[in-house]
């Protein structure tokens, strides 16, 4: 296997991290879903274009399918631990700008539609990104 693949199945990582994984993984396939197909009382395609279009974010529709893709697709990854690592970093990356687009105004607490939950999220994502996806992975058995 070539070091540069290797390097991105690898993981140092243990059971906890297994466990973070999947639930950050759960949490973000679930938002994606919202967003896409409108499960779970999300607003679907449609519906998340025009929220990003009201609040700057255009053209609304690439940015609802960017942002759901992500959401789901990088979700769905780090649930089975497949590729973890490029998954965390489109989610890290998808969490800042949610940060800083929609909720570093309203302060920290959820309360106020603040940026505590994201970054959670933010947290979670970059600790998968920078151990790998943990002991039950998709990405350690093929590494291995």
């Amino acid at each position: 296997m070539s070091p540069l693949i290797n390097s991105i199945l690898a993981t140092r990582a243990g059971y906890g991290l297994t466990i973070l994984r999947i639930v950050v993984g759960i949490i973000f396939a679930a938002h994606g879903s919202q967003k896409l197909f409108g499960w779970f009382g999300g607003y679907g395609l449609a519906g998340t274009a025009q929220w990003m279009e009201s609040i700057g974010l255009a053209p609304g529709t690439l940015m609802a399918l960017l942002s759901g893709g992500t959401e789901f697709f990088a979700g769905l990854a780090l649930i089975i631990g497949l590729l973890a690592r490029p998954a965390a970093l489109g989610l890290t990356i998808l969490s800042l700008v949610a940060i800083f687009s929609v909720h570093i105004h309203n302060g920290l607490f959820m309360a106020n539609n603040g940026y505590e939950f994201a970054l959670a999220l933010l947290g979670g994502s970059l600790a998968v990104l920078l151990e790998g996806a943990g002991k039950l992975s998709a990405d350690r058995a093929i590494a291995n």
